[in-house]
């Protein structure tokens, strides 16, 4: 799943691999998928980018973005965005196909669900797309303290028995902030994922607003986390410290044994002696 460390890491690779490539041949949609969102037609993909020189990557949250000429392509949540060299075996079904006239490509598959957008820049309307750029992202300067505990009085105004995890993980209060990263960061902040906004105290908020700027950018600066794979389809260099990958492992704090839980559509993980309930 595309994350705000994953998205900054797929840029970056992009901007290495494909930047200053010209886009030979575009398929969107060759494989049927319940789950892949298409903003616009994709029958006009091909228009859009054929001929077109790929420009600047970057990202917005959760999304990745790529300048093509006159045109944007975007992609976000649980898109698989890979580059292959010429001549490289492909997959057999894909969600698009971007070639590149020295022969190497980009091959998107999707798993779960997750979105694929190509229009013309500042033609994409998609209001997930448009909050992801107007909110500060936690890597920046404007998402200090006092915006943070403004965005937490908002939420606990508006439900206060609200969870750990509803207010990180939900209604695009931190663009990029996902069930994913969120193990880490609650786990850090020594707060169990369940506890609710109107029992923590003011030294739990400063730890909380600490661990997503500090674990956000450990992740980010190492490249994702070990449990994603970057453009070139190996993990990223990030330790996760509690996910699938690490529910047998003792926690490195207590020793004690990790717990799994469905919650919120989604797994959370955590130690019940480091991650009190409140």
């Amino acid at each position: 799943m595309i994350e705000l460390p994953e998205s900054h890491a797929l840029a970056a690779c992009m901007n290495e691999a494909v930047r200053g490539k010209v886009i030979e041949e575009v398929t969107a949609g060759l494989t049927p998928h319940r789950f892949a969102f298409f903003y616009g037609n994709k029958e006009d993909y091909p228009a859009l980018l054929e001929g077109k020189t790929i420009g600047e990557s970057r990202a917005w949250g959760g999304y990745l973005e790529t300048d093509a000429g006159d045109a944007v392509i975007r992609f976000n949540d649980g898109v698989n965005v890979r580059y292959y060299e010429a001549g490289a075996k492909l997959p057999a079904k894909h969600q698009m196909y971007i070639g590149f006239e020295d022969g190497s490509c980009i091959v998107c598959t999707i798993q779960m669900y997750g979105g694929i957008s190509v229009s013309r820049a500042g033609e994409d309307q998609n209001p997930y797309y448009l909050t992801a750029r107007r909110k500060p992202s936690p890597l920046t300067d404007a998402f200090d303290e006092a915006y943070f505990l403004r965005m937490y009085e908002e939420a606990k105004n508006k439900k206060k028995n609200m969870s750990a995890k509803a207010f990180l993980a939900t209604e695009q209060r931190i663009p990029g902030l996902g069930n994913g990263v969120l193990q880490d960061i609650l786990f850090e902040a020594g707060l169990h994922p369940k506890a609710r906004l109107e029992n923590l105290t003011d030294e739990d908020l400063d730890s909380l607003y600490r661990s997503i700027k500090r674990v956000l950018l450990r992740m980010t600066q190492q490249g994702g986390r070990d449990t994603e794979k970057t453009l070139f389809g190996q993990y990223g260099g990030y330790m996760t410290i509690l996910s699938k990958k690490t529910l047998e492992e003792p926690c490195p704090v207590c020793g004690g044994m990790i717990s799994r839980q469905a919650y919120l559509g989604g797994n959370v993980y955590f130690c019940p002696r480091c991650q009190e309930m409140k």
